[in-house]
């Protein structure tokens, strides 16, 4: 399944089903077929992706101080992170709250 974010403010965002359901349990929505993301839950779903790219990245520094510490070779980490991920969604809902545009998916 892919899931297609649409707004009248912003080109449509495509994202593979993993990256969607991520996306959507980390700013508090339920994955679904279909739904909406008002004005009004933009901000806080920017700041709780930024939140969980700093996490991710504060967790992965932690890894690997605590092993080079300890002698042993670096963690290996997937190649494309959390901050990748989530750049062109941030960057959509900063666009449609500024053109104060809802973003829905599946209709």
């Amino acid at each position: 399944m892919l899931y297609k974010f649409k707004s009248k403010a912003a080109g449509d965002l495509i994202l593979l089903e993993p990256q969607g359901q991520l996306f959507l349990q980390t700013i508090g929505k339920t994955p679904g077929p279909q739904g909406i993301i008002s004005v009004e839950e933009m901000r806080s779903a920017v700041q709780a992706l930024q939140h969980a790219v700093s996490q991710q990245e504060a967790a992965q520094a932690q890894a690997t101080a605590d092993a080079i510490a300890q002698g042993q070779p670096a963690p290996r980490f997937e190649a494309i992170g959390l901050r990748q991920r989530f750049k062109p969604v941030i960057d959509m809902l900063q666009r449609c709250h500024k053109a104060n545009q809802p973003i829905v998916w599946g209709v």
